[in-house]
């Protein structure tokens, strides 16, 4: 059995419809996955699983939520042992610790190319940041996160298929995967 993180991209369903973590996580136990946990209202999901391709689960996992919410959303699936890699790449520490909200990841399904990161570059205000690692986007929001270009710029139309989640997200969720090891 391997532990796995899945991430769901915009948990919307629609006006007067919201995803209760509990009906997520109910959906989840149903494909077999054991030991199913979720973090925050935000379609963050831990759970293990025979090991297996990762592009594997996440078609299984978007074709469940489907059926069971009526809505498609992509899911980033990532192994234990990736995700705590991730955690660990996390290159602002020290924005991380004064301000945990403030630092972001964009976790892609595929990896983004170096190219890209210069069209993100170019549209950080002077207090924003944004590097790649490994393949994900890594970014300081400005105190102003509502007003940055950067979140419009992050999109799937311009990088494919990702998701964000803040610092707090990610080291609680490494945490999670980290205590499985």
């Amino acid at each position: 059995m391997q532990t796995y993180v899945a991430l769901l991209y915009s948990i919307g369903l629609g006006e007067g419809r919201r995803l209760v973590m509990s009906d997520f996580k109910a959906m989840a136990e149903g494909l077999g996955f054991s030991n199913v946990r979720t973090l925050v209202s935000t379609g963050n999901l831990v759970f293990e699983a025979r090991t297996t391709k990762i592009s594997a689960l996440e078609q299984r996992l978007e074709r469940a939520f489907e059926r069971s919410f009526g809505r498609h959303v992509d899911i980033i699936v990532r192994g234990a042992e990736d995700w705590l890699k991730l955690a660990a790449s996390n290159p602002f520490p020290a924005e991380s610790a004064e301000a945990g909200d403030q630092v972001a990841v964009r976790v892609m399904r595929q990896p983004v190319a170096d190219e890209a990161l210069s069209g993100l570059q170019a549209r950080a205000a002077d207090d924003e940041r944004v590097l790649l690692v490994g393949g994900d986007i890594w970014l300081v929001f400005s105190r102003k996160r509502s007003s940055s270009r950067l979140l419009g710029a992050a999109n799937h139309k311009r990088l494919g298929v990702g998701t964000s989640r803040n610092w707090n997200t990610v080291r609680r969720l490494a945490e999670m995967v980290g205590s499985r090891q």
